[in-house]
């Protein structure tokens, strides 16, 4: 079985532990790592679902989250980004990865309470926007902007690879629509939401980003 379908299927143990057989839940989880690997993904591939959890865990470690908030976190991970088409319509990629969630953590058995807080932090990814009170939605806004803080070489891949997303739109719009979405990050009061991840990835992020806005609208 490959290490992430394990990793699936020992989260979802863990916060539904009344799900059918190990087989139907591994299943379940081949499918959603069928769509992570669409051909026609650069960026939104394993890789950032790896990072992710990479991210979730240093939280968890750090304690900002528990072990079992990790794995409902790391669940939405599995969802956040299962629907992935550039040419959506503003949110509704997260819409439609919210109702497949549910479909999905339906058949599992999941809880309503733990079905509404996946849906909640897949929806909330549409705008980067967490409650600051709410520790598990703070930590997994901060998790899938981990890669803001990346080092120099992994953000700019990250840059190239969110690129190539978008090949069909001209150069000049990409700049523009790229610069609105990074912009705002740069401009908040904070990127992150969790102390540790303020601490710890906040200089690095700003200083990415930054760079990638000039590299957007270099200076004429």
């Amino acid at each position: 079985m490959p290490a992430l379908i394990s990793r699936w299927t020992l989260d979802v143990r863990v916060v539904a532990p009344h799900a059918p057989d190990n087989e139907a839940v591994a299943r379940e989880g081949a499918g959603l790592l069928a769509r992570w690997n669409e051909p026609s993904r650069r960026y939104h591939t394993t890789t950032h679902l790896v990072e992710m959890f990479g991210a979730l865990e240093e939280l968890d470690n750090a304690r900002e989250i528990d072990d079992r908030q990790c794995s409902v976190a790391r669940l939405a991970a599995w969802f956040h980004d299962a629907v992935y088409d550039p040419a959506a319509a503003s949110g509704s990629n997260e819409a439609d990865s919210a109702l497949l969630a549910r479909d999905t953590l339906r058949r599992l058995s999941f809880g309503d309470e733990d079905m509404d807080a996946i849906d909640r932090l897949i929806r909330l990814t549409a705008r980067h926007e967490a409650h600051g009170s709410e520790r598990l939605d703070a930590a997994f806004h901060d998790a899938d902007l981990w890669i803001l803080s990346a080092p120099q070489a992994r953000f700019d891949g990250y840059c190239d690879q969110v690129r190539d997303e978008y090949a069909f739109v001209p150069d000049a719009l990409y700049r523009n629509a790229r610069a609105s979405v990074l912009g705002p990050l740069l401009h908040r009061d904070r990127t992150f939401h969790t102390p540790h991840a303020l601490y710890n990835w906040e200089a690095p992020a700003r200083i990415n980003l930054s760079r990638e806005l000039a590299r957007l609208h270099p200076q004429t």
